[in-house]
């Protein structure tokens, strides 16, 4: 059969472009929902308080043992393809060294005690132990302290955050408020417990976190996050304004259905007419994305592997930190990861999913997300705007940036957008203060703005539930 002309390919993919466009924007607004306080672990309800308890991480000798005897023991490691660097995934002669660290230079005695440098504790919220860091400042003399919320997403965990806490818990003197932060491992992740029913996403996670900042005493706070942890802020600022006072986010996103749109129309161009072919293209290749469809899908199956193999865990886990940190390390032979990382720290990320057994669980976060009931919930709140006071910072290795325009169709109160000259996905972890900084300003900025417009944002959210 004779390939089909250009000129009816292109005709053909408009008309059906064209018919599911009309179907899906004739489609009905949607009233913003009211999530409820569901019980992750039915069956418990009678079985746990509310206690908020003290938690210490503790790396077992008996954990230890084993965990030495798997490394020891890894198979022999298939060599990479000559000059591929990590073209095809992790380099196994980069990986190979990592692992030797693990095995014979990494204090486990001293990485404990780092890792518990910070007050950790664990309480119940909805039948799931959540485990958090609570680091209050030192000096809060003549200072106001503002609750922060920081919320991280996968494959990262607490250990982002272990720069940036001294730098947002030490008062400033150009400032009059300094930060409380609370820090929390999302549920089935690290230390958090995991839900033992479906449909436990980042949206119904913004309920959970919530209800973790009432049960401290925090009615008013502000967010931060990135990855995951900022579509989990995100949506507790849609849900919850009377809560949150301001969003910091280090990766904002616009995904309603004329960004989505825009989107696709350039991307139709790009893929069929010759001047889009030679546009430089930037965010996350889909060649970079085979993860994402696998923990979207499948995250049990891949999980059993990890849960078994620290090797296997270490290749799948380092290689997001080398290419979501500059997509242009995949060229180089070490991954270039020790640039911005030692291999404690990156060890220490290792360690929290490692020690909790919890990849599995923290990969089902990507399947829920995409379940029925929660796509209809991600259409609406996508299309729901976020009238509290917002800063989006990017840095330019990010998955995804947009412009000030496109975010301001969600984020309407949109006080700051800011470029950074260096960073990426990582944020906290790799540019801790770059990003201190930012926060500083932003939420002083949100600070004054919440002065003059905090009531009317109030007063909206009422009156948007009278009319729903």
């Amino acid at each position: 059969m004779d390939h089909l002309p250009l000129g009816v390919i292109i005709f053909g993919c408009s008309a059906m472009l064209f018919v599911l466009t009309r179907r899906y924007f004739s489609s009905r607004r949607t009233k913003l929902p009211k999530l409820p306080e569901t019980w992750w672990t039915p069956g418990t309800e009678n079985s746990v308080n509310n206690d908020v308890r003290p938690y210490k991480v503790s790396f077992s000798e008996e954990m230890v043992n084993d965990l030495k005897y798997r490394l020891k023991h890894t198979r022999p490691l298939t060599p990479p393809l000559k000059d591929v660097a990590w073209n095809y995934g992790t380099n196994t002669d980069a990986l190979r060294k990592l692992l030797d660290y693990w095995t014979n230079e990494y204090s486990f005695d001293e990485r404990e005690k780092y890792i518990n440098q910070y007050s950790h504790f664990k309480t119940n919220i909805q039948g799931l132990d959540i485990h958090f860091i609570h680091a209050k400042p030192n000096n809060t003399e003549g200072k106001r302290v503002l609750p922060l919320l920081i919320v991280h997403g996968w494959p990262g965990s607490i250990m982002e955050f272990y720069k940036i806490i001294p730098l947002l818990t030490s008062p400033k003197p150009e400032h009059d408020f300094v930060f409380e932060v609370i820090a929390p491992s999302l549920p089935g992740f690290g230390f958090s417990s995991t839900a033992t029913i479906p449909e436990l996403s980042s949206i119904q996670m913004s309920v959970v976190l919530k209800n973790l900042m009432l049960r401290l005493g925090h009615d008013k706070y502000y967010v931060q996050g990135g990855d995951w942890g900022s579509s989990v802020i995100h949506t507790m600022s849609c849900l919850y304004p009377q809560h949150v006072l301001g969003l910091h986010s280090n990766l904002c996103i616009v995904l309603n259905k004329w960004i989505l749109l825009k989107k696709a129309l350039t991307s139709f161009k790009e893929s069929f007419l010759p001047w889009g072919k030679t546009k430089k293209r930037t965010g996350l290749s889909l060649g970079e994305t085979g993860y994402y469809h696998i923990q979207a899908t499948k995250p049990d199956t891949v999980g059993v592997g990890l849960n078994d193999s620290p090797a296997g865990l270490a290749a799948y886990i380092i290689e997001k930190f080398s290419t979501g940190t500059n997509p242009s390390y995949k060229y180089r032979e070490d991954g270039g990861f020790l640039d911005k990382y030692t291999y404690d720290e990156l060890i220490d990320n290792l360690m929290i999913y490692w020690v909790s057994n919890s990849i599995t669980t923290a990969m089902r976060i990507y399947a829920e997300y995409y379940t029925e009931s929660n796509r209809s919930l991600v259409r609406i709140l996508e299309s729901t705007p976020i009238k509290v006071p917002s800063a989006c910072v990017q840095f330019p290795h990010e998955i995804m940036t947009q412009s000030p325009n496109e975010l301001r169709t969600r984020f309407v109160n949109l006080l700051r957008v800011t470029k950074m000259p260096q960073g990426g996905h990582f944020a906290a972890f790799e540019e801790p203060e770059l990003l201190a900084n930012d926060i500083w300003i932003s939420i002083n900025k949100m600070e004054e703005w919440n002065k003059k417009h905090r009531e009317t944002v109030i007063c909206q959210q009422e009156q948007d539930k009278r009319n729903s």
